[in-house]
């Protein structure tokens, strides 16, 4: 099945108000950018992101955010992003803060059909106990917390019940992606895109180049095609458009 569409704005045209997106990156590193760009012109808002972080305020999340299209956001990290911050403590955001490898599973295990599971990540502490600010008021009294969740004890360890995420849309990255919407991300890049993808009902992969059925090596693969709904094809100027979000240089003694 040929699941190419022939641009970014063809791919989202149905994501509607108040969807479920899970979407890959870690930074600026994989983020479907081009997509999240024709989000932005769809004019969506009400949406719910899952991500490890909401991008940088120019760039990739941080865009929609910009735009107060985001409704609630399910992350791990708040990081550069200053936008995010004020509008979470402000309490123009709902924020649900979430331990990276849990977040990481609870994507994964939305993808491959299991409801919940249990870890120890958490156990002890607001995690697991609730009352984890979600949700602040203009004055900054929590409004929204988060609820206690069930634990319980295996072989004398104690583990706190969470839940799979299953988004209505999956928006990744690849660095190589074929027309079975077989895809391969470039080293870091793989970060959360493939467990975005799995999360996803409908995933949406943008991809730096496009091959046909058979090139992929069956080993190299990271996300089969099963997961992958669309696949679009980044031209050669939006497959080279890539953000630093740190640049550090090395300045030699002597040197100016």
């Amino acid at each position: 099945m040929d699941k190419v569409i022939s641009s970014a704005a063809e791919a989202v045209a149905d994501v509607g108000s108040g969807t479920t997106l899970a979407v890959g990156g870690f930074g600026v590193c994989g983020v479907p950018v081009v997509l999240i760009d024709a989000l932005l012109a769809l004019g969506a808002d009400e949406l719910e992101v899952v991500s490890n972080n909401c991008g940088l305020d120019d760039h990739g999340l941080g865009l929609l955010l910009q735009e107060r299209r985001l409704r609630r956001v399910v992350a791990s990290y708040v990081g550069e992003n200053k936008e995010f911050a004020r509008q979470y403590l402000s309490g123009e955001l709902e924020v649900e803060l979430t331990p990276q490898g849990t977040l990481a599973e609870r994507l994964r295990a939305g993808g491959s059909g299991i409801p919940a599971f249990f870890t120890a990540t958490g156990v002890g502490t607001q995690i697991a106990e609730g009352g984890l600010p979600w949700r602040y008021d203009a004055s900054g009294e929590v409004v929204v917390a988060s609820p206690p969740k069930q634990t319980q004890t295996f072989d004398g360890q104690e583990y706190v019940l969470e839940r799979a995420i299953v988004a209505d849309f999956g928006l990744v990255r690849a660095w190589k992606g074929d027309r079975h919407g077989n895809l391969v991300y470039n080293a870091s890049a793989r970060n959360f895109n493939p467990l975005a993808a799995m999360s996803g009902r409908v995933t949406i992969a943008e991809v730096e180049e496009l091959v046909e059925p058979g090139e992929l090596d069956p080993n190299e693969v990271h996300t089969p095609g099963a997961y992958v709904q669309r696949v679009v094809a980044l031209t050669p100027d939006q497959a080279a458009d890539k953000r630093i979000e740190k640049r550090t240089v090395h300045v030699e003694e002597g040197r100016a």
